[in-house]
């Protein structure tokens, strides 16, 4: 009993931790949902107390608090902010589908520092709270910290990926292999040009993920309950939107309709789905580089990564593709996220979505995981990989698909023929065409330059 102090709320009365900074509510979500163990991502935490912040500041201007009231809230929030936060918000993620534990978890926080700031009582719900509602305040925290997170994060990973990605497509251009397609030998490429490839998948990934921010950045506050703005002042969420804009340097407005904004996570679901898109791309990046590393003797062998770890606690001198390795594995979470997220969305049942903690907790798990990823990959594995040249050159003269460049001369019947003959020979194609056709080997060695034919062309 040393250990714990009475609370009350609307329900009665109940014991809480006596260090701790919450109350009643909260106390009640810790007792209600032994879930995971796992709490609210930080980020959104981080998302929800500037949101409290911004809300203070509209309140005082639109007096509907006093301005000791709401310094006392806004720098109780800061002092969260620049100290492990995180030790207040025990709640775990898979609790009541508006976020209502999330929210006042917040507001009791706030209001016990922001009391002891001022001197007198600062209440949760009336002050802290005011203008709001756990059903805009929750979905507007989802945005905000997901439009921050893209800010701050992904998408500077992923320009970090694409800028080593050129830089490495400069340094092998002059290294041409074989094309795959089906994984079957094909046409040659210059090494260049498949990196070149990677890159604008990821620059189309960073315009679609930007196109969307708008929309991220458009905020449901001051719907409060199901939209229609009950208890909140009417010019709120514009002063709400020019607040929160200050404290983050990130342009946030209000909703255009905010009954969409509180019973859909249209957005959300939008904004995963692009993030499923990122991750196949990132998927297919680090897949082509472990075929091309596979090997070193019995796999394609083209390239050596940069070997990090020993890869096998049995077998001496292994060493594996491991960034790759755990990029891909990124990727697949990344594509389980989203359908969850999926799923999700289609709880918004009448004015309220009622799965918003797990969209929270998806969202910004996609976009850290996909960051760190994206980092990891180009400084560990792009970077710093090694062109084996000598077995590009060795795949490249024994390739029989280089008899495409013939079809125009000989015809695709007669090509098909002599590539036939010499993958059942083993000879090199420009030997059995010398033997097949009227060309000459000096004509035949102009036709069948595989960096001639990377140009594309007839």
């Amino acid at each position: 009993m040393s250990n714990t102090r009475i609370e009350r709320d609307s329900m009665g009365e109940l014991q809480v931790p006596v260090d701790a900074l919450y109350g009643a509510q909260t106390q009640r979500a810790v007792d209600n949902f032994p879930v995971s163990g796992q709490r609210m991502p930080a980020q959104f935490i981080r998302a929800l107390i500037l949101a409290k912040a911004a809300a203070a500041r509209a309140n005082v201007e639109l007096e509907q608090i006093s301005a000791a009231q709401g310094k006392a809230i806004v720098d109780a929030a800061q002092g969260l902010l620049e100290g492990q936060f995180m030790d207040h918000f025990p709640v775990d993620i898979f609790q009541t589908g508006s976020g209502t534990s999330s929210n006042m978890n917040a507001n009791e926080v706030i209001a016990t520092l922001a009391s002891r700031l001022l001197g007198e009582a600062v209440n949760p719900n009336d002050h802290v709270n005011c203008g709001q509602s756990s059903n805009d305040i929750i979905p507007t925290s989802i945005h905000v910290s997901a439009a921050l997170a893209l800010h701050e994060q992904l998408l500077p990973a992923l320009l970090h990926l694409v800028q080593v990605i050129e830089r490495k497509a400069v340094e092998v251009h002059p290294f041409i292999k074989t094309g795959r397609t089906h994984l079957m030998d094909a046409m040659p490429v210059r090494l260049s040009q498949v990196l070149e490839g990677w890159a604008q998948q990821l620059k189309a990934n960073i315009d679609h993920l930007r196109g969307l921010l708008p929309s991220l950045q458009s905020l449901a506050q001051g719907g409060t309950a199901v939209g229609t703005g009950v208890n909140a002042h009417p010019r709120f969420a514009e002063l709400f939107s020019q607040q929160l804009t200050q404290l983050t340097q990130v342009q946030f407005t209000p909703g255009k309709n905010l009954f969409a904004l509180i019973g859909s996570q249209d957005t959300a679901v939008a904004v995963s789905g692009q993030l499923k898109t990122t991750a196949v791309s990132l998927m297919k990046i680090a897949n082509d580089l472990r075929w091309m590393n596979s090997g070193p003797l019995a796999g394609l062998g083209e390239i050596e990564l940069e070997g990090l770890q020993p890869g096998s606690s049995i077998m001496p001198g292994k060493v594996n593709p491991v960034i790759p390795e755990a990029t891909a594995m990124v990727a697949a979470q990344v594509i389980g996220n989203d359908t969850v997220i999926t799923i999700a969305g289609q709880s918004g049942n009448f004015e309220l979505n009622v799965m918003l903690p797990i969209i929270a907790q998806n969202l910004l798990s996609s976009i850290a995981l996909m960051a760190t990823a994206s980092r990891l990959l180009a400084d560990k594995a792009i970077a710093t990989f090694k062109v084996n040249e000598a077995r590009l050159k060795e795949a490249l003269s024994r390739n029989p698909i280089l008899v495409t460049a013939l079809n125009p001369i000989i015809g695709y019947q007669k090509a098909a023929e002599i590539a036939k003959k010499a993958y059942q020979q083993g000879r090199p194609v420009i030997d059995v065409a010398l033997e097949h056709t009227d060309l000459t080997r000096s004509e035949l060695e102009v036709l069948l330059d595989p960096e001639k034919l990377t140009a594309g062309g007839v």
